[in-house]
Order: C-alpha cells, then sequence, then structure tokens
C-alpha cells in the first residue's frame, strides 16, 4: 500500500505464480517477458482495474490509451514503483518523473543541468564512488588497514541493500515460501550483525593475516567494479548526456546554466533526460511529449524507435503514438485492459469495422427470429384449427432452433461453429450471445453553439499589417514584419519552435492582453467581433486556484464567471463532459487535467459561440477519444478558429481539413493554411505544404 499525492491509499494485487517467485531469488531473470496476472487496482474507494492480466513482451513498444481519468497514470505508477510480487526485484523498471534514489535530488544551487542528468543514474554514480574509494585505500601507503576499512565499509552497505530487497520478498511471499524468505531474511540479518560488528573494530583487532585477505579481496571488488564501469560506457557518461539535452532542444549553453534557473517547461524535460539516460528493461513514460515543441518531439520519436528495451508510454498525440508504439493496451471505464497488436489508428479502423460486422449480423439474426417466432405462432394456430400435427412438429422443431442455434454462427478465428469446439464447459446456452463491441458510456463532448452571433457589416475579423514588436528588455525583435487576416470562418494554423513567439503573435489577437513593448505597424480587429481565447496556461491555473481555494468546484467557477444560474452552468459543463457530481462535489484541484481543460473551454464559451476562437495547446491533457471529438466539433464550427499546436494530427484535421476515420459527416471544404513563426528573426510565413513541409523541416534539423 502507497499514499498518493492526495492521500487516497493506493493497493495493487495480483496473481503470484511459480516462475515469479524463483525469479525473485536469482541473480538474473532468464525471461524479460512481464506476465501479471489477475492485477486488481485500488485508489482510495475507487477501482481502477479489476483482475487484469497483463503480458508485456521484452523489447516491444505499447500505447497505453484511455479515457481522462480512467487510470493510466495509476497503472504506470504501479508497474513503476513495483507494487506487485509478480514484477521480479530485479528488473530494471523506470518511469518518467520518478525520483530515483536520493542522488536523483538536486545538489545545490550551483549544479549544472548537465551535471543533474548524469548524477541521475544512481547505480553509474555509486559503483564510480565504490570503485574511487577503493582505489584511494588501495593507495594510501601511509595506512595499512585503509584497504581494509574500505572493503568493510562496501560490505556494510551491500549487506543493507541486501537486507531490504529480503524484507520485500518476505513481506509478499506466504506459505512454504513465505517460510523460507523469512529464514533467508533471518540469515541476512544475522550477517548485517557480524559485518557492522567487523566495521566497528579498531586498529588493534584486525589481524595482519587478515589485513592481507582484505587487501587481497579489496583488489579482485575494485577489479569487478572498474569492469562494470566499462560496460556502463561511464568515460562516455557525459557525451550521452549531452546527446539528450541536445536532441530535446536545450540550448548548448544552457547545459551548464543551474539546473534551479529552468523554468518548469524545461524542468520537465530534464526529468525526461534523466530517464532516457539510465539503462533500463522496462522504460514507462506518462505524457512525454508534453512541453515539446515538434523538432524536439520528433527526436524522441526516433530515439524511442531505437531503443531495445520495452517502452510502455500514454501521449495525447496520435501521430507520435501511431510512430512509436507496435500494440496498443486499451485501459476502459469497466476496468478492464484489452490488447491489440498495431496502432493507434489501425485500432479504431478494426474496431469500427468489428463494430459494424456484429451490428450487422445482430439484425440479420434478430430479423430471423421474428420470422420464425413469427412462424412457430402461425404453425401452432394452424394446428390447432386443422389439428394437423405436423404443424406442430414444425413449430417445436424451430421453438428449439431458436433455443439451441441462435447466438455466434462462426468461431472466433472465422469457422464454422461447432459446440464440443468452440463451446467447451458449462453454459446456459450452446451458443454465445451476439455482443457488438461497445466503448462504454458516450463520452459527452459538444460546444454550447456552433453558429456566433452575425456581424452588422463584413471585414477582417483580425489583422496584422507589418507589425514588428520587441519587449523592452529583450535585444532582438520577437515579432518582424508580419501579416496575417483572420477572416470570418477562416481556419489558421500556427507552428514554430518554442520561444519562437506563438504566444506573444497570439496575444496581439486579444486586445487589452498586448505584451508591453515597442510595436510597429497595425493591428486590425472588427469592432463587433467577439474573441474566445483558450490559455496554454489555463490547467496550471485552474490548479492553482484550486490550490488557494480548496472548496472550488468547476460549477462553482463557472457560475462566479458571469450571469449563469447554476441550472444553466451545469447545462454548459455536462455538454463538455462534466455533469453531475463531476462538477459540484469534484474538488478544483482533484480534477484531471483533461477535466480542467473541459471547464476551461466551458469558460471561454459559456456566453456564445465567439466569432474568433483561438486555441493555444489545447490537446495537451486531452485523451485521444476526446481529442476526436473535439476535431469534429471545431470542424462543424461556424467561426473563425485560430490554433497553436505541435499535435499533428489536430493540425490536420482542424486546419487543413483531413477527414478523421471514416470522414462520416465531415465537411472537407473547413480548410485552411498553415504558417510558420521562426523565432530568428520572428518572421512569419505561409507553408504551401501544410504541416507535412514542417515535419520535413523538422527532420532535416536533426
Amino acid at each position: 500500500m502507497a499514499p498518493t499525492t492526495d492521500g487516497a491509499p493506493l493497493v495493487a494485487t495480483s496473481q503470484q505464480s511459480r516462475f515469479h517467485t524463483e525469479a525473485g531469488d536469482t541473480a538474473s531473470v532468464a525471461s524479460k517477458d512481464l506476465d501479471i496476472r489477475s492485477l486488481t487496482i485500488t485508489l482510495g474507494a475507487r477501482e481502477i482495474l479489476a483482475g487484469a492480466d497483463v503480458k508485456l513482451q521484452h523489447g516491444v513498444h505499447y500505447v497505453l490509451v484511455g479515457r481522462n481519468g480512467v487510470g493510466k497514470s495509476t497503472l504506470l505508477r504501479v508497474l513503476g514503483e513495483k507494487h506487485v510480487a509478480a514484477i521480479p526485484q530485479n528488473l530494471r523498471v523506470l518511469l518518467m518523473g520518478q525520483t530515483v534514489g536520493e542522488d536523483a535530488r538536486v545538489l545545490d544551487d550551483t549544479e549544472t543541468v548537465l551535471q543533474h542528468v548524469v548524477r541521475s543514474d544512481a547505480l553509474l554514480q555509486r559503483t564510480k564512488r565504490d570503485a574511487g574509494l577503493l582505489a584511494a585505500a588501495l593507495e594510501n601507503t601511509a595506512d595499512p588497514l585503509a584497504a581494509s576499512r574500505a572493503l568493510r565499509t562496501l560490505k556494510h552497505e551491500r549487506k543493507i541493500r541486501d537486507l531490504e530487497q529480503a524484507q520485500k520478498i518476505a513481506t509478499y511471499r506466504s506459505g512454504a515460501r513465505g517460510l523460507k524468505a523469512r529464514k533467508a531474511l533471518r540469515a541476512l540479518e544475522e550477517e548485517l550483525v557480524a559485518v557492522t560488528a567487523a566495521l566497528d573494530l579498531g586498529e588493534d583487532g584486525i589481524e595482519g593475516t587478515t589485513v592481507a585477505e582484505e587487501t587481497h579481496e579489496a583488489v579482485e571488488m575494485l577489479n569487478e567494479l572498474e569492469a562494470s564501469l566499462d560496460a556502463m560506457d561511464a568515460s562516455g557518461a557525459e557525451s550521452r548526456a549531452r546527446t539528450l539535452l541536445l536532441g530535446l532542444g536545450f540550448a548548448r549553453s544552457t547545459l551548464d546554466s543551474a539546473l534551479r534557473s529552468l523554468s518548469g517547461g524545461w524542468r520537465t524535460r530534464c526529468g525526461l533526460a534523466t530517464t532516457l539516460f539510465q539503462p533500463a528493461d522496462y522504460l514507462l513514460l506518462d505524457e512525454p511529449t508534453n512541453f515539446l515543441d515538434l523538432s524536439a518531439m520528433l527526436w524522441l520519436q526516433t530515439h524511442l524507435q531505437g531503443l531495445a528495451c520495452t517502452v510502455l508510454l500514454t501521449t495525447h498525440d496520435r501521430a507520435f503514438a501511431d510512430a512509436v508504439g507496435d500494440e496498443l493496451l486499451i485501459l476502459r471505464d469497466a476496468r478492464t485492459l484489452e490488447h491489440f497488436v498495431g496502432t493507434l489508428t489501425a485500432y479504431d479502423g478494426e474496431r469500427a469495422r468489428q463494430q459494424q460486422r456484429m451490428q450487422r449480423m445482430k439484425d440479420a439474426q434478430d430479423r430471423q427470429r421474428a420470422h420464425m417466432e413469427q412462424t412457430i405462432v402461425g404453425n401452432i394456430r394452424a394446428a390447432k384449427s386443422s389439428g394437423d400435427d405436423k404443424k406442430l412438429k414444425q413449430a417445436a422443431s424451430r421453438q428449439k432452433k431458436l433455443d439451441e442455434r441462435m447466438g455466434l454462427q462462426v468461431s472466433a478465428q472465422g469457422h464454422r461453429f461447432k459446440l464440443n469446439r468452440d463451446r467447451g464447459g458449462y453454459h446456459n446456452s450452446a451458443r454465445a450471445e451476439i455482443e457488438v463491441p461497445t466503448d462504454g458510456a458516450a463520452v459527452r463532448f459538444g460546444f454550447p453553439s456552433t453558429s456566433p452571433g452575425p456581424l452588422r457589416f463584413p471585414g477582417v475579423l483580425v489583422g496584422f499589417e507589418q507589425l514588428s514588436f520587441q519587449y523592452r528588455d529583450g535585444r532582438r525583435a520577437v515579432l518582424r514584419d508580419v501579416t496575417l487576416a483572420v477572416h470570418p470562418g477562416s481556419r489558421v494554423g500556427i507552428v514554430g519552435a518554442n520561444g519562437a513567439g506563438k504566444s506573444t503573435l497570439i496575444a496581439h489577437m486579444l486586445e487589452g492582453r498586448e505584451p508591453d513593448g515597442r510595436r510597429t505597424g497595425t493591428i486590425t480587429r472588427h469592432a463587433q467581433a467577439q474573441v474566445g481565447y483558450f490559455s496554454q496556461a489555463a490547467v496550471e491555473e485552474l490548479q492553482a486556484r484550486g490550490e488557494r481555494e480548496p472548496g472550488a468546484t468547476a460549477l462553482s467557477v463557472l457560475v462566479g464567471a458571469g450571469a449563469l444560474t447554476e441550472q444553466e452552468a451545469r447545462g454548459v459543463l455536462g455538454g463538455l463532459g462534466l455533469a453531475g457530481r463531476t462538477a459540484s462535489d469534484v474538488p478544483l484541484a482533484q480534477l484531471s487535467g483533461g477535466q480542467k481543460v473541459r471547464l476551461a473551454l466551458a469558460q471561454v464559451l459559456w456566453r456564445g459561440a465567439p466569432h474568433v476562437l483561438v486555441l493555444d495547446e489545447v490537446t495537451t491533457h486531452l485523451d485521444a477519444e476526446t481529442v476526436l471529438l473535439l476535431v469534429r466539433e471545431l470542424n462543424a464550427y461556424e467561426g473563425a478558429v485560430v490554433v497553436v499546436s505541435h499535435d499533428r494530427f489536430f493540425m490536420r484535421t482542424v486546419v487543413e481539413g483531413a477527414a478523421p476515420g471514416d470522414g462520416d459527416g465531415w465537411d472537407a471544404g473547413r480548410r485552411g493554411d498553415v504558417w510558420l513563426l521562426s523565432g530568428r528573426p520572428g518572421t512569419l510565413r505561409r507553408l504551401g505544404g501544410g504541416v507535412g513541409e514542417y515535419e520535413k523541416a523538422g527532420r532535416s534539423n536533426r
């Protein structure tokens, strides 16, 4: 049991096989595959998983998908922190954001970004420290007992680590294996007492023969440590860390700057670099693309594709998931885990085809059943009126067919159904019912209105003409000669690296939010046009408010935002997926990131559909299913839409008009242009090739 950030206890249990119990006793695991059976996870009073089987093959890259709040991060934590005995303790499992030992903390205010990443590998640092301690002791000719003291110190530390491991094993096991584990624990406790006593001996208590033997043992241990350092490529550690940081978008000058000087987004990147730097058998990444621009995202995509270890990740970026993932794990509201071999896009297509096929099969059988029931009634009526026993036999025969042969007519492999092969065991019917796959309760996500009010006169809603801008304390222009026009109903996409000035450009569209600085050029705004703005910092702002106001809820926030009654506010929130007690009872700080995005959109849209809807990184905290619903809502939106996003799928569908899935009900005419804002020299240019051109440029820059 482990506490979470909000105090709710996290409990995870699983079935434990002979393989798992014996694997924990060995120095190495014969197979690095994970087979966790009957995994059950509860978080407080809420059940995340119930008796699910988790099977992961070593070397395969998995994408964990599921709706917001279903428990994806909790499942990653259970695996990353090895909360179940079915995960062998000697498998190296790393979770992004996980603190690895005491050495993962910042040493002091002067620790640089590069030093922090190199120090994150606790095993490497400990091995270097141990080797240095032994080498210094062996070179100390003035103190003949130095090697003995160093050896005994290292033995004592290792024995403590072995004891901690044995305590975990003894806690997990029961029965005969539990008895064996507790005997081993008691033996280790006795050994630790002996090692501690040897460590406390003074110079007079160490014999000359013992000193010679321990000096020889120290030399052998040093040789082993140096061999381990060679295997870890210790000499190339700094070079590897530098490559990771540069790939994730750090400037060379930033590598030697203090870690404490980084903003939250860059600290997140640094945390990702520390995770990637360490060797692992299983690498668990929770939304690794957050705070990454496209160039860094493409580098990470290529890096993960080349890893030989198992990768299990969650991501809101569909294109990234398709590129990195070989297989899917789908976590559902029904507390089940489904496995699919293929990409997320392939899964959506296959599931839609399966739903259609099963629905057609069910509809056809329902028609057949209705016809047979009608025939049975007719035969019985005819038999009663004419006394014809043949009609009764026909009715009985058809009734038997209804009772025994209705249901699936083919096996899971597509073969003709055979009872002894396809339905073994005890069942209440000879054949399984035809069940149409469902995705659980439908996700609700709809705008209160998609039609802005009429304007009294036409014209550009927001326009820039030769706009240039420089912050007062800045050394260079952030924007230079920018010309852009947003017309009614248009679609505008803006891409660029982090720090290029996209948020500054967006701020000039919002009257009253223009940043302070030197500005030249012309800004045109329609006098009657309303502009709605979703900020990329909206989730963090709501989280901070929730911490300041513990009693605040989504409903209270929206009611307090304007002239809305509780019923009207519930209608707006319910349409966006925050219904019932989630809106009125769940504290604001405990809402998931996706739920906070819904609340932030409600704050933008409650007054009605704005003529210009500006969305700055709106997909960051949304699950794949909700992103699809948002894409369709924006396609139906009659106002202008300005999108800033690194999500290639979102940009292609919303701005370029590419239809998702089968394109049912899709308006292909709602399309616009993608614009690239270059940080140096701060210019804006239209990309004729759209997102594909930007992606190609990002790859070439790598």
